[in-house]
């Protein structure tokens, strides 16, 4: 699949005020926003493996498509969902443990860039990711 491959994130846009929505606090936001993230995304069938790599951690996420499974962002806030591929895009519907509002995500090839886009409570957001 295009999703295959390593990524470094370029650029953000509505990101802080994502956050904000999230209710991540102001210093995790201004860090959060200069993370320098960076994705390693590998297929198999409809099995996932994904490492994500930043200034704050580095944690590898294995899924299946479908299939419900449990995610720590990295200010801790904790989610349940599942990823299913719809087209070309991956489609991500999680929610929060802590009030179980939904937070949907998702990842797609847009050219030569891997757009990620969030959409939390009516906010939505993207990072844009270019091949490392």
């Amino acid at each position: 699949m295009a999703l295959d491959g390593n990524w470094k994130v370029d650029r953000s846009e509505n990101y802080e005020k994502f956050m904000e929505e999230m209710g991540i606090n102001v210093m995790k936001r201004k860090l959060g926003a200069h993370d320098n993230l960076k994705l390693t995304i590998q297929q198999e069938g409809n099995k996932f493996t994904v490492k994500e790599t930043s200034t704050f951690r580095t944690i590898e996420i294995i899924f299946t498509l479908g299939v419900n499974f449990e995610y720590s962002l990295a200010d801790g806030t904790e989610l349940s969902g599942t990823w299913n591929l719809e087209g070309n895009k991956l489609v991500g519907k999680f929610n929060r443990k802590d009030n179980g509002k939904e937070l949907k995500a998702f990842r797609e090839i847009v050219g030569d860039e891997l757009i990620q886009t969030y959409i939390y409570e009516g906010v939505e957001a993207k990072r844009i990711f270019k091949r490392a």
